[in-house]
């Protein structure tokens, strides 16, 4: 089956709905589903874009076991040139979401692309599991299909002497039984967002390393169905309020849900499972298959994006409301450009100092990648807080679509006109602005982008112990010796 079309994805989400559970009731049909509706949707734009003539050529490229055209993000990239390739399709997704939606598939694609590579790595733990991550990665290329993930246990206890697993074990994801058709798995994870897909993948995560000496039956990877019996994924309330595009332009089109998962001892057949038993393998896993390095192009790539959806944004307030020979404008304009060149700057470095891996792929550089998601951290909420500031009362006093229509839409018209703007196009401008910073969705988006590059705290520990120092070190004790 060659890449799908938008059609083609909804349909089959429709044919197998994922087990979704929403505002106290099972989601039927999540393609039917009002709060669901309008991110599926978009996500069927990602997929017709596959077949655009226009970028068509950038989206895709030749299966190496079909010869049919196949998503572009499952290319193992070899040269400089592939990881060219990867960006511009990469690029191309994020611009249909203006950055808005963190899991397209691509995130995962690359992931998965990189595990399959080096495929070697799992057969340590067991033979057939090498064969396992090729045979998935191929099904998932060839089908085109969209996966979500999970990755971190719920804690009861975050005080700083406890581990993820101290004192949660209860509730902790964990094999409760083997069977001869698979492993039976039973707890709880966090955050599997993007529900609203094919499959769902389970694996370690890099940021939350389990402890020495946890139980084996804590130590897994495997990927299964989202219609897989006694799987459920929790939703929290959609943001998309079903309001018009003109009231919520990013909430009504962008809305790619969080969930809980919950395993209600699930069957996950042998053929699925990657990993099992080995705790220092499931903690080295995304460090030594370098998944870590290919989902962080992605994610930067689509930050970048980001920034530059924020900084026409806040150039259009700016006009509109007249305010831009104000010297707190300029800087406040300036910091916005500065994080865009920055992110920009730390993706190219990354692309053009990457390197073949042992496993034969061109990974990008791995400190630029780290370093444009650690400040990213402080970015996005701070770019947040700017247009907060840039825009002011205008973000307060915003009538609807229908108040256009309504008994004081003559005022309306009349008063809140610009020099530069109409009414209803300023109104337009700053329904878009609210919801980027001040609505439920643009809040999500600000804690989305907190949390989701890692703990900070954590990756400056992580930084610090990977980025080689000694050089510069040497460098300045030369200057010292010398007479």
């Amino acid at each position: 089956m060659p890449a799908r079309t938008g059609k083609q994805f909804i349909d089959g989400l429709s044919e197998r709905p994922p087990n979704i559970y929403m505002s106290g009731r099972k989601v039927k049909d999540a393609t039917k589903e009002p709060g669901l509706m309008g991110g599926i949707k978009t996500l069927g734009r990602l997929y017709d874009l596959q077949h655009d003539p226009k970028v068509g050529k950038d989206m895709t490229y030749e299966s190496p076991t079909t010869g049919d055209q196949v998503g572009m993000s499952f290319l193992t990239p070899r040269t400089h040139e592939d990881l060219d390739r990867r960006h511009q399709m990469m690029r191309n997704w994020a611009k249909i979401t203006c950055g808005m939606m963190g899991r397209t598939p691509d995130f995962l694609n690359v992931s998965l692309m990189s595990m399959a590579a080096a495929s070697k790595f799992f057969g340590q733990n067991r033979p057939e599991f090498e064969q396992n991550i090729q045979n998935y990665y191929e099904l998932v290329r060839e089908k085109d299909l969209v996966l979500t993930h999970t990755l971190v246990n719920i804690q009861r206890n975050r005080s700083g002497a406890a581990t993820a697993l101290d004192d949660s074990i209860d509730v902790a994801l964990s094999v409760v039984k083997e069977t001869d058709e698979g492993i039976i798995v039973h707890g709880a994870r966090v955050l599997a967002t993007l529900p609203i897909s094919d499959e769902i993948a389970v694996y370690p995560a890099r940021s939350h390393r389990l402890p020495t000496g946890a139980p084996g039956r804590t130590s897994f990877a495997f990927a299964i169905p989202n219609d897989t019996p006694g799987l459920k994924f929790q939703c929290r309330e959609p943001f998309d309020l079903q309001r018009s595009s003109f009231d919520h332009p990013l909430g009504s089109r962008f809305e790619e849900m969080d969930a809980l998962a919950f395993f209600d001892n699930v069957l996950v057949p042998w053929e699925r499972v990657f990993l099992y038993g080995d705790v220092d393998m499931c903690n080295n896993m995304s460090q030594i298959t370098h998944q870590f390095l290919h989902s962080g192009h992605q994610v930067v790539t689509k930050n970048v994006v980001k920034c530059e959806f924020i900084l026409g944004l806040a150039n259009l307030m700016v006009k509109t409301l007249g305010s831009g020979e104000l010297p707190q404008v300029h800087a406040m304009m300036a910091e916005i450009i500065e994080n865009l060149e920055i992110t920009k700057a730390l993706l190219r470095a990354a692309e053009v100092d990457a390197e073949l891996d042992e496993w034969g792929v061109m990974c990008p550089k791995d400190i630029s990648l780290m370093v444009a998601r650690q400040q990213f951290i402080n970015m996005y909420p701070r770019m947040g807080e700017i247009l907060h500031l840039l825009g002011s009362s205008s973000l307060m006093a915003l009538p609807t679509e229908e108040d256009f229509e309504g008994p004081v839409a003559d005022d309306i018209t009349k008063y809140l006109e610009t020099d530069s703007s109409s009414a209803k196009d300023r109104v337009r401008l700053f329904r878009l602005a609210w919801d980027t910073c001040c609505s439920a969705f643009g809040s999500r988006q600000i804690l989305y982008e907190r949390f989701f590059q890692g703990d900070r705290n954590r990756n400056v520990v992580l930084m610090n112990s990977r980025y080689d120092k000694e050089p510069m070190s040497q460098f300045v004790l030369d200057f010292l010796n010398q007479e």
